[in-house]
């Protein structure tokens, strides 16, 4: 057989389709004739010799470059990869200086020295500039540089004509041919891109230059890299598309292509180039030339010496076709002689040389064979046939191809040579190597290479022999590979079947002919391949069991499982295929020589039966598996590929003979692997064949011929089952039991089926034992696996046993019934025979082997037994469970009276049910049974988790009694967790129904009834019950609300307010006014369960109905049917709750509501809230209110203090209708419909609706609001509607009403009339603005209504005038105070003097009245601890206070809010009238403001020294005082917004007052108990902060009287300062401020300790920004924070600072950093600039983290303001420098600059300069100088600050001096230095000094030794340098 390679691979390169040209506008121009001929004749003549030979060269210095070839080690054929343009334009070759076409030497244009006419060097002469420019870069050294050239070149050549491009071919041709052997591979493809545009281009132009090209283009196109080989081949078919056109200009160009590949292959590395170019570059480049010159050779002789290209052509064709044929051989004959048949390049190194040179010769031997004469032959034999020693695989395809061919034409090579040596030992070693690599070229070459083997060259058994064992040896590197297996044993059984089918040709005679294959037979088939099959490890592992093996084969009839030793490196589908090939290779090959001679099987099936009979013989160990385990598999093979294409040989060769005696065998011993062996061969030959093949050789020796050649018949095979296999099969107690039972499955016949099994059934139940149920257990398995094996083979043949009726059976039923109602104690394996009898552990399985009624009876008796269980629990609602679950009745099971049968047969019953589940869903005629033993299943597996939760905690002994117990309810839970969620899913509707209801009324249970739990765990547990039955039961959203509903229906103790009548989906509330105290703790219970269960599932879905997401946009279907759900009812009844552990219905179900309604449209949400809205009224009206609910105060109003409302309804509806108006839901429509429907209510006829009149004030203090107008000038606001106009009219008629009420000083009994007053100064709301400080109204009225509120105060006025008397009833002043608020915030503008005189004569006996209250109070705690005693001080406290009356707190409150209102009216600008006539003249008021004022601050000092004193006993003492402020915290907003806003002098006066009283604690002792207090109330702290901060009290709040008068004595020693500092400080901030940091720093960011030490500090800091620069009070406060203070402080400080933020946040705007880090920077630059830390502290409270971190923020800020050398010292210590990076870049960026901008601004408002100084600033350099000059002498001073000012010292620099000694110089400038680094002081004042220090030195003054400064007196500057 021929192998041509070159042919049809150049036929496919011609065929291919050309390439589209581009059409241009006109056909080029013609050279002229002249021009051609001396083209022609120059090249020809002149170049061609020089072209030839220094082509390849380059001048002297060229330096290649070493990465634009491939890569070393890569791939010939592989893509080139970028490189470097940097490197390539220093490696590569400069321009070539040979001289070209057109007179150019490299990319040079020089004048010619041959002689040309003017017309023939015209044409060179006119050269398209652009084009010449690029062509020129081509002979750059960089290969960047040519590929940009070539691709401009590429461009240009698209857009140019015909005419433009011709004079260019010349050049190009001789960069074209230098490009080509470029080492860049992108060079070269680019080359052949621009060759195709030119080509294209130019046309029919090219032809003058074609034979020039042909050689190079025909060479390029055999490049190793395909890329560039592609692209050569795409140009010349861009210059040729058609076929025939592409053959003709090769055949024209033969003997230029000829001669140009000769002179390629006379190159050397060394002629390539003679440029300095690396060697191992040089070697690669003609490595690469030789290979693409030979292919090139090879494919050329190829195309021009075949066939096709001859006889059908027409003459003038063929002529031209003889003729380059004709060259082509005689170039051929003469490279031959010439290269010595190319031996050279057969040994050459480089493989590619090689593999081409393999080439060359088989195209020389397939075309030119008659050149290749007996010398020739004799030269090439060895290196052809001796080349079997070639290792790269690359080159093995084309010497296969020179092999064979050459073999085939020459078969007498084989006799010049020394066959053995040269051929036989190679070709041994070759195959021992599995061929170096090549399986998939050379093992489908040995069989043709076999038949290519002279007969006479070889010995006939010896060479086989040792080709199939050197074959047999290469296999082991096959392995890896499933492509290179598959090939080795395809490969190997040709050769086999080629050397048995040919013996002939090397054996006379037939004995020789069987000598010779029975010796292949014995040598390679059984010695060889069966004992290596044997080898291959087994499919047996250690963790798997017979059986389980067994059915996995059976299961999968070819699935071999994976051996693991010796290919323990494969993957397991590697090795299961090696398995499978090398067994179906053996198989083939036994077919094989059955078809060829029947009689050569014999030895191996000899064979086969010893090694079967020896593993049967061995006992069931891992070698006896391992064995039968091979011989199964191989059978298994047999069966696949011979047995099912119709092979007879298998049974009636290999397995039929040794039947008999095997099965005698395997009778008499107990071998598991023995009997599988039986049941495969069954499974394989089928069961009628194997017995009649035991029965006919077993009675063969009695038999005569005629019978041992008949069939057995049914009878006898029907008889010999039953007798013989059944008996033993079924035996008990044996190691091969399992086995057994599947030979006795197997060997049922599809004709005899029902009687076989009936026999089976009839042995198997003839006993009721353990020993027998565990064999029909057994059977009952092996059945339904053999069931599953034939339903698949029975959908394709409908064979018997496919179904599952086809086995059942009645004594199977009664037998399984009568195992299921047994008593204890059960068989181990009575649970096991059940189970696998009903079937059912998947959905999928539907094998059930007892008929439905059975199986009906048998689950029954399941659920008892699981009843009984529950039953006997010992939680009360497991125990009221069981009496829900009410299936049909059912007969009681006798003899469970014992908790421990009890509990064994529930563990029998999940024994079963474990594995039979889907069986029980299945059955269909017992609806109710399904869902009892579901909900049986999830009761017991809640009441485990109810135990996990109970028994957590207890003793030991409590929990033993039960763990039995405990054990069996984990085992369920352990079951349900295993359930598939496709069970419930695929549960009926009805069946769904029945369980949700079962499962919802079993939580009710567990949460009304159960008693052993607390409420927040019955709560958890109920919560997630609801969420396991929601999870598992509902599929659509009906039916999780349907479950909700029952859950959540109306008993008879929930719900408590409102009971609901579900009809139909609707609810129909009914309101219980009158409650039960005894059902209270179960409300409780479930709003508690209720607001879990919303916390879960939201309130969408619990409340509103809905499922959809709250993102949703919901469609009128889904709203639709939403609507059947919603469940106001229960909002109502959690709203009337109102608390419940771990929740109420302010702070957790209220706020969910509102995000639910904000989330949804309108429509769904509106009708729920105005459900919810309706049925809190109507509770309302009815319920009414307590003449106990009075409201106050005017403020806050009614709403914010919802917990002293106690009637429920009233108590919802007000929370509910003010978060709706609040939060924005509701708005001023809703608002006047709910008005009128009010209004409406009123009155019944003409009589009063009392309970509609006392809800009423309450209500309106929430309608008020939204009612009112929206307009921000409430004194220009006007009704917009005759809505409002109706708004006022009613108020009016109230007002009116009340009006014509007797004066409230004349009332004792209130009737209605107190009702009335309510309602009317509900409707007139005060807001609060600017904190506590101001009040406005917040509704606009008109003058009519302005003028009856005065009318009612006035009369009011005038009522108290002329009474004798003040009534003092509560309710009398709580009216009349209320009332003065109102009409002063309403009507203001129009009272009189006498108006203000009664308001601030009625606010000051409210406020004095309080005062004198809690003096009284601080006197009582002055006086409990002054006394001595310590017994029951803390009661006597809690006395004290709970017996405070509250009703005058009440009216303080209202009277503060009036004389607020008072204060900021005085001096308005608004009052438009006469100064004379103005009533708020400010100095008629003055006297009495500051008295009211004084007594507001009595107030404020008498709490806060309660506390104080209270504080010096005990925390728990001062705690008492703390917390009973909490109860009228309205009142303290209100007076510490008084106390702030209060002037020196009253502050003044109400201290001395406070002093004069004479306590154990003073004022400023009391305001540190506020500041400090453990109880805080923020106002009280802020204005606590405020007053210790502030004139007069900041001089008494750091040092007690007794030292502080001490502060301007100047006799003491100054080194003493720091010890009498410590003495003096006042220990309430001492405690702070001496607090060691470290303490600190481990305490929680907001813990009260750390905040007292920051407001401590902060206090500190501010009061020495306050002193004077030079005050002693100033001087000591720095000396304590330097001698006394640790400055760790600053590490606490930064510890709120984000500094990981601070460094990479630096460069970002402000509006992108984290919001962390920009509070706390803008708080930094807010104290540096504001010259404080008050609003820091204003906006302290709540504490948290971020107000924190502003507070930290502050205080650094005015630290580095006001203390810049301390901060500057704590920084120096830093020693972690990411720590002080981040916090020099923090300070660099937000703090510097305002300070910088400060001490600029400071110095330039010093106003230093006179006539012997001056100063000047430079902000853009952050530098001041000062110059001093005087007479001749002068000095100018430089101080520059640095950009993270003031961490980082400034820098001071003396720059001109003039008359000044250097010594005195120097000693100034360190002076200087001293203060301005180590100095607390401002940059002003160290000017001045130095300039003070310049006056005093020139004025003769000594200088001072220590710090070298003239001004002595300044000790403290001193001492600290």
């Amino acid at each position: 057989m021929e192998v041509e390679a070159g042919e049809p691979a150049l036929t496919s390169y011609l065929g291919l389709p050309a390439p589209e040209r581009e059409q241009t506008a006109s056909s080029p121009a013609s050279l002229p004739s002249s021009l051609l001929l001396y083209i022609t004749s120059f090249w020809r003549l002149k170049f061609r010799h020089y072209y030839i030979n220094s082509l390849h060269k380059e001048p002297a210095g060229f330096v290649p470059h070493r990465n634009m070839g491939r890569q070393k080690g890569e791939a010939a054929r592989s893509k080139a990869r970028p490189s470097s343009s940097s490197l390539a334009a220093s490696l590569l070759p400069s321009g070539a200086t040979a001289v070209g076409f057109g007179g150019y030497v490299g990319s040079s244009r020089l004048d010619t020295s041959i002689p040309t006419t003017q017309d023939a060097a015209s044409p060179f002469l006119d050269i398209d500039g652009e084009l010449a420019q690029h062509l020129k870069r081509l002979s750059r050294k960089d290969p960047t540089t040519k590929l940009k050239a070539l691709t401009t070149l590429s461009t240009l050549l698209k857009q140019k004509s015909a005419k433009d491009v011709s004079p260019i071919i010349p050049q190009w041709a001789f960069e074209y041919k230098k490009l080509l052997l470029d080492y860049n591979r992108e060079v070269r493809r680019a080359s052949h891109d621009t060759m195709a545009n030119l080509v294209s281009a130019v046309g029919r132009g090219l032809a003058p230059h074609l034979k020039s090209l042909m050689g190079p283009w025909w060479f390029s196109q055999f490049d190793a890299v395909n890329e560039v080989s592609q692209a050569a081949k795409r140009s010349f078919q861009a210059a040729f598309p058609a076929q025939d056109k592409r053959l003709d200009a090769l055949m024209l160009c033969t003997e230029e292509v000829f001669m140009y590949l000769e002179e390629n292959l006379k190159l050397t590395p060394q002629s390539l180039s003679d440029k300095a170019v690396a060697l191992d570059e040089l070697q690669e480049m003609h490595q690469q030339v030789i290979s693409s010159s030979l292919l090139a050779l090879a494919t050329l002789l190829d195309v021009l010496t075949s066939e096709k290209h001859g006889p059908e052509n027409s003459s003038s064709e063929l002529k031209h076709a003889l003729k380059a044929r004709s060259t082509a051989i005689s170039h051929a004959e003469k490279l031959l002689s010439v290269h010595k048949c190319f031996l050279d390049f057969l040994k050459s190194q480089s493989s590619v040389i090689r593999s081409a040179a393999y080439s060359l010769v088989r195209s020389c031997v397939k075309n030119i064979p008659h050149a290749l004469n007996e010398a020739n032959i004799k030269t090439l034999a060895p290196a052809i046939l001796g080349v079997f020693q070639e290792k790269d695989p690359t080159c093995h395809s084309s010497m296969w191809e020179a092999i064979l061919l050459f073999s085939r034409r020459f078969p007498e090579s084989w006799t010049t040579l020394n066959v053995h040596k040269t051929l036989l030992n190679r070709f041994w070693n070759f195959l021992r190597n599995g061929c170096f690599g090549s399986q998939q070229v050379s093992y489908p070459a040995l069989v043709l290479f076999l038949d290519c083997v002279p007969p006479k060259a070889i010995t006939m058994d010896k060479i086989f022999l040792e080709f199939f064992q050197n074959l047999w040896a290469g296999k082991v590197h096959s392995q890896s590979s499933n492509a290179d297996l598959l090939v080795f044993f395809q490969s190997y059984r040709e050769c086999f079947l080629w050397a048995l089918q040919n013996a002939k040709r090397y054996c006379d005679g037939v004995e020789a002919i069987n000598h010779f294959r029975r010796t292949i037979v014995d040598e390679v088939l059984l010695k060889l391949l069966w004992h290596d099959y044997l080898m291959v490890p087994s499919f047996v592992s250690n963790d798997r069991t017979v059986s389980g093996q067994l059915k996995s084969i059976l299961a999968s009839e070819v699935s071999i499982q994976p051996f693991d030793e010796n290919m323990k490196k494969l993957d397991i589908k590697d090795r299961i295929g090696h398995v499978q090939e090398f067994g179906k290779c053996i198989t083939e090959i036994l077919s094989g020589i059955f078809s060829l001679e029947p009689n050569l099987l014999s030895a191996f099936c000899l064979t086969f039966e010893e090694n079967c009979l020896d593993a049967f013989q061995q006992t069931d160990n891992i070698e006896s598996c391992e064995n039968v385990e091979k011989i199964i598999r191989f059978l298994l093979l047999v069966d696949l590929h011979a047995v099912r294409k119709g092979d007879s040989w298998p049974l009636s060769y290999l397995v039929g003979p040794m039947l008999p005696k095997s099965f005698q065998l395997i009778q008499t011993i107990d071998s598991s692997n023995a009997v599988k062996f039986m049941v495969v061969v069954v499974s394989t030959f089928g069961p009628h064949k194997v017995i009649q093949e035991i029965v006919r050789k077993q009675n063969e020796p009695g038999c005569q011929t005629e019978e041992k050649n008949t069939d057995l018949s049914l009878k006898q095979f029907l008889l010999y089952f039953k007798e013989i296999i059944v008996p033993w099969c079924l035996q008990i107690g044996t190691c091969s039991t399992l086995a057994r039972l599947d030979l006795l499955l197997a060997l049922l016949d599809d004709e005899c089926f029902s009687e076989q099994w009936d026999s089976v059934i009839l042995h198997a139940t003839g006993t009721c034992d353990s020993n027998n149920t565990l064999i029909l257990a057994l059977l009952m398995e092996k059945t339904r696996e053999e069931i599953i094996k034939r339903t698949v083979a029975g959908n394709l043949n409908h064979i018997q046993g496919a179904d599952p009726n086809h086995w059942h059976h009645e004594l199977l039923d009664s037998m399984a019934l009568l195992i299921t109602r047994s008593l204890p104690p059960f068989g181990s394996s009575n649970a096991r025979f059940i189970r696998a009898a009903l079937g059912g552990i998947t959905e999928e399985d539907k094998t059930y082997l007892v008929s439905e009624d059975t199986s009906i009876l048998i689950f029954e008796e399941l659920f008892q037994k699981l009843r009984a269980f529950i039953g006997n629990s010992n939680f009360t609602w497991v125990r009221d469970a069981n009496a829900l679950l009410n299936a049909e009745e059912h007969v009681a099971i006798h003899g469970c009276e014992s908790s421990t049968n009890v509990l064994e047969m529930a563990n029998f019953s999940l024994e079963v049910l474990n594995g039979s589940l889907f069986r029980l869903k299945t059955l269909t005629k017992s609806s109710g049974l399904l869902p009892g033993v579901l909900a049986a299943l999830f009761v017991i597996d809640w009441e485990h988790r109810t135990a996990a939760v109970f028994y957590d905690g207890l003793d030991n002994e409590a929990y033993a009694k039960v763990m039995d117990r405990f054990s069996f309810c984990k085992s369920v839970h352990a079951f349900r967790c295993k359930m598939d969620d496709k069970l419930f899913k695929t549960l009926s509707l009805d069946c769904r129904r029945k369980l949700g209801s079962t499962l919802v009324q079993a939580v009710r249970c567990a949460l009304l009834n159960e008693d052993k739990l607390d409420i927040d765990e019955v709560t958890s547990l109920g919560c997630f019950y609801v969420l396991d039955v929601l999870d598992s039961l509902c599929q659509v959203e009906v039916e999780e609300q349907t479950l909700l509903d029952q859950l959540l229906n109306n008993g008879d103790s929930w719900p408590l307010w409102i009971m609901p009548d579900i009809n139909g989906g609707q609810t129909s509330p009914t309101l219980e006014i009158k409650t039960n105290s005894s059902k209270a703790s179960v409300s409780h219970r479930m709003a508690a369960f209720v607001d879990k269960l919303i916390s879960k599932l939201g309130i969408a879905r619990v409340i509103a109905g809905s499922v959809l997401s709250i993102n949703e946009e919901p469609s009128e279907e889904v709203m639709t049917s939403h609507s059947h759900h919603p469940r106001a009812w229960l909002a109502a009844e959690m709203l009337c709750t109102w608390k419940w552990q771990g929740g109420s219905a302010l702070s957790s179900f209220l706020p969910s509501l509102i995000q639910y309604t904000r989330n949804q449209d309108s429509f769904p949400s509106e009708n729920l809230l105005g459900s919810i809205v309706k049925i809190l009224l109507d509770g309302a009206l009815a319920q009414g209110a307590s003449s106990q609910m009075s409201f106050s105060s005017i403020y806050p109003p009614p709403h914010d203090e919802l917990e002293s409302i106690e009637e429920v309804f009233v108590r919802a509806l007000v929370l509910v209708l003010h978060t709706l108006f609040e939060d924005s839901i509701w708005g001023r429509d809703k608002a006047l419909g709910f008005f009128n429907l009010l209004v409406d209510r009123l009155f019944v006829g003409e009589t009063i609706n009392s309970n509609c009149l006392k809800i009423l004030p309450v209500v309106m203090s929430v309608l008020i609001g939204p009612l009112s107008s929206q307009a921000g000038d409430l004194a220009n606001a006007k009704p917009d509607s005759s809505e409002g106009n109706q708004i006022h009219d009613i108020v009016e008629g109230w007002l009116r009403r009340i009006l014509s009420f007797p004066p409230l000083n004349t009332w004792y009994s209130g009737e209605d009339m107190e009702d009335w007053f309510q309602l009317v100064l509900s409707c007139y709301p005060l807001r609060a603005t600017k904190g506590m400080q101001q009040f406005r109204p917040q509704r606009y009225i008109n003058h009519v209504e302005q003028g009856l509120l005065l009318e009612l105060l006035r009369k009011q006025r005038l009522g108290s005038a002329t009474s004798t008397t003040v009534n003092k009833l509560p309710v009398v002043q709580m009216l009349l105070s209320k009332l003065a608020v109102v009409v002063v915030g309403y009507c203001w503008t129009e009272f009189s003097e006498e108006d203000w005189e009664f308001i601030l004569y009625k606010s000051r006996w409210y406020i004095e009245s309080v005062v004198v209250l809690m003096e009284e109070i601080a006197e009582s705690v002055n006086d409990t601890f002054t006394a001595g005693s310590t017994s029951g001080v803390l009661e006597n406290l809690q006395h004290t206070v709970s017996a405070l009356d509250s009703s005058p707190l009440k009216l303080a409150t209202n009277a503060i809010i009036a004389f607020s209102m008072f204060c900021g009216f005085i001096g308005q600008e608004t009052v438009k009238k006469e100064i004379d006539l103005n009533p708020l003249r400010p100095e008629k008021w003055d006297l009495i403001k500051d008295r009211i004022l004084e007594g507001i601050l009595r107030l404020f000092f008498s709490t806060g020294a309660a506390e104080a004193i209270a504080g010096s006993d005990s925390s728990m003492a001062s705690s008492v005082i703390a917390s009973s402020r909490f109860d009228d915290c309205y009142l303290w907003e209100l007076v510490a917004s008084s106390v702030v806003e209060s002037s020196s002098h009253a502050r003044e006066r109400a201290i001395k007052s406070f002093e004069i009283w004479g306590l154990s604690k003073g004022a400023v002792s009391s305001l540190y108990a506020i500041l400090f207090s453990s109880k805080p109330v923020p106002y009280l702290q802020y204005a606590a902060y405020v007053i210790l901060s502030s004139e007069p009290v900041a001089d008494l709040a750091f040092f007690t009287e007794d030292t502080s008068s001490s502060l301007d004595e100047n006799d003491k020693d100054p080194l003493d300062l720091s010890l009498e500092a410590k003495t003096q400080l006042r220990e309430e901030i001492s405690i702070f401020l001496e607090k060691s940091p470290f303490e600190i720093l481990e305490l929680d960011l907001a813990s009260p300790e750390r905040v007292h030490v920051f407001l401590a500090w902060s206090l500190l800091i501010s009061r020495v920004l306050s002193s004077p620069s030079s005050s002693p009070t100033r001087e000591k406060l720095i000396q304590l924070i330097q001698c006394s203070s640790n400055s760790s402080i600053l590490d606490c400080i930064f510890q709120h600072v984000p500094l990981e933020l601070c460094s990479i946040s630096i460069k970002k705007k402000a509006s992108e950093l984290p919001a962390g880090v920009l509070d706390v920077a803008a708080a930094a630059t807010r104290a540096i600039t504001d010259n404080s830390v008050l609003y820091a502290v204003e906006s302290l409270w709540p504490i948290g983290p971020d107000s924190m971190a502003s507070f930290a923020g502050a205080i650094y800020g005015l630290m580095l303001r006001t203390l810049p050398a301390y901060v500057r010292g704590w920084f120096n210590d830093i020693r972690d420098r990411a720590t002080s990076s981040a916090i020099e870049s923090f300070t660099r960026t937000w703090c510097s600059p305002p300070l910088i901008r400060n001490e600029l601004s400071q110095i330039k408002k010093a106003n230093l300069s006179d006539e012997n100084f001056s100063v000047s600033v430079s902000k853009s350099a952050n530098e001041v100088v000062a110059t001093y000059t005087k007479d001749e002498t002068g000095m100018d001073l430089v101080i520059r600050l640095p950009a993270s000012y003031s961490l980082r010292p400034v820098d001071v620099d003396c720059t001109r001096s003039l008359g000044i000694s250097e010594v005195k110089q120097r000693k100034w400038l360190l002076s200087m230095m001293s203060f301005v680094r180590d100095q607390n002081g401002a940059l002003a004042e160290a000017i001045g000094i130095w300039k003070s220090n310049f006056d005093k030195e020139f004025d003769g003054v000594e200088e001072c030794p220590i710090c070298y400064s003239d001004l002595q007196a300044q000790v403290p500057f001193c001492m600290l340098v």
